[in-house]
């Protein structure tokens, strides 16, 4: 008989972040090995990792003495291991909790300590994400204070530390070709993958609607026709031996929840290859939009936007951007947008795939888990996993409503890990109180080409101190942390 697949769960004492930098644990473990710990702060995030390991059985003989080393088994001295968190954006839009959108730096620090122990002075971590275009990487490390933990690591004799921005460029200020910025990148440059036909996209209809992440469209369909499906990646990750995963608990408006799925965006170096949605409602071969919501004069103005971003944007030339800076930042923004000529706000709030009726994004998860577990170093689709992976979601503080970008803080007080990034999706999702079958994503699980390691809900076993969560698989009734979903999938994906 197969062994299940553990996902382990551990519930905070209190959902609380340590707020000193560099989030040294509250006491001096039997295993630590450092001399500095923070007395009177209290790292709540830091014992319950410790917990979640032992709970999931990791080097359980030795817990509690000095060479206890639960990553042993998957980490070895000399190793580079990637910790790739969920940075997206360096501020909360609405001016909302920041870690209800990105990973908490106490959740990577303790993480972090635990890749150190198991390298044994020998090798290197890198903490790496390619966040959203519009992020300021700088005011993020202002606000994470990750700098202060790199800089810990670094007075200390052993493995090197280090903090990587993916961006290739950023831009305060949508995509408009004045205000963009370049920035270097991947030191190690990029990976592209052509998935060909073990793509999701492959024979996907009307691919002449796709929508990438920005506004020249022809970008993300040249690189999406036929049998050739290509995605451009990091190269610093998929050179990496362990490919640690630390994405937030948050639900999402293209795909219902982030966690790990949604979370490999951001090992993606060119976001514009991402198909993020099709135009149009799905009577025109889109799923920009639901059926039937829109008036006439609202198509109309969604039509405009569009024949603009085509027009003007997606040429890449400041003098066409300052066309469209009349035309629709004046013109309409200003003169008739005020007169009523406009779509509502709840509308809006569907616009672009974000919407339960999104049949694209979800292909782009299905594909980007693909990568993750079968693209080598040089980007040759495998049929054996190439790379070791761990994951803990970020839990501790949520992310409800109107995520992934603008959410409203949920004081979860949870930690969710596991060797199967999917498998520890799947738990999360329904602890969230959402149900797994209705999200399109986890139907790469009935692939036949590839095997990752879980096909449903029966292959997994959930490790948890609490009894009710144990179950939370099981009980069909149960909302659990009652996640409020994002407003377009509100009815239509929780248990």
């Amino acid at each position: 008989m197969k062994n299940k697949v553990k996902v382990g769960i551990v519930h905070l004492e209190s959902a609380v972040y340590p707020k000193i930098a560099p989030y040294n644990p509250s006491e001096k473990y039997p295993e630590y090995p450092f001399a500095e710990i923070e007395i009177g702060q209290k790292n709540y995030a830091y014992a319950s990792l410790r917990e979640l390991f032992l709970n999931l059985g990791l080097d359980k003989e030795n817990y509690g003495a000095p060479r206890w080393n639960p990553f042993g088994y998957l980490i070895k001295p000399g190793m580079t291991v990637v910790i790739k968190p969920n940075f997206v954006l360096s501020r909360h839009p609405e001016k909302k909790d920041l870690y209800s959108i990105i990973t908490h730096p106490a959740v990577l620090r303790a993480i972090a300590d635990y890749c150190w122990i198991a390298l044994k002075g020998e090798g290197r971590i890198i903490i790496t994400d390619a966040p959203q275009y519009n992020c300021n990487f700088s005011e993020l490390i202002e606000a994470t204070k990750l700098d202060e933990v790199c800089r810990f690591y670094s007075s200390c004799k052993g493995p090197s530390v280090e903090l990587i921005n993916l961006q290739p460029y950023w831009s305060k200020s949508l995509h408009m070709p004045s205000c963009i910025r370049q920035l270097p990148g991947d030191p190690k440059g990029n990976v592209t993958v052509n998935l060909g036909r073990d793509s999701a996209f492959y024979n996907c209809p009307n691919p002449q609607n796709y929508y990438g992440a920005v506004y020249h469209r022809q970008e993300t369909m040249m690189h999406h026709t036929g049998e050739k499906q290509e995605y451009k990646v990091s190269r610093t990750i998929m050179d990496a031996d362990v490919f640690i995963s630390v994405p937030k608990l948050k639900v999402h408006k293209k795909v219902g929840v982030t966690l790990n799925g949604k979370g490999l965006v951001g090992i993606c170096t060119n976001k514009n290859y991402l198909v993020h949605y099709r135009l149009g409602t799905p009577s025109e071969g889109g799923d920009q939009f639901p059926e039937n919501v829109l008036t006439t004069t609202e198509k109309k103005i969604i039509k405009f936007e569009r024949l603009m971003y085509d027009k003007f944007l997606a040429r890449k030339s400041i003098p066409a951007e300052m066309v469209h800076r009349f035309i629709y930042g004046f013109l309409y923004l200003k003169v008739l947008k005020p007169l009523g000529l406009k779509v509502s706000l709840e509308k809006r709030l569907l616009d672009a795939g974000n919407w339960y009726g999104n049949d694209s994004a979800w292909r782009m998860v299905v594909d980007l888990l693909k990568i993750i577990y079968f693209a080598d170093s040089s980007g040759n689709m495998s049929r054996t996993i190439q790379r070791k992976m761990f994951s803990i979601i970020d839990g501790v503080i949520g992310g409800e409503n109107k995520g992934p970008l603008s959410p409203d803080p949920k004081s979860s007080g949870v930690l969710i890990g596991g060797e199967n990034l999917i498998a520890v999706d799947l738990v999360a999702t329904r602890l969230m109180g959402f149900d797994p079958q209705k999200l399109k994503q986890f139907s790469v699980l009935e692939s036949d080409s590839f095997d990752f390691g879980v096909k449903s809900l029966n292959d997994i076993e959930v490790v948890c101190n609490n009894l009710d969560t144990i179950q939370c698989l099981n009980k069909s009734d149960n909302r659990c942390l009652n996640f409020k979903p994002y407003p377009g999938w509100v009815g239509h994906i929780e248990v």
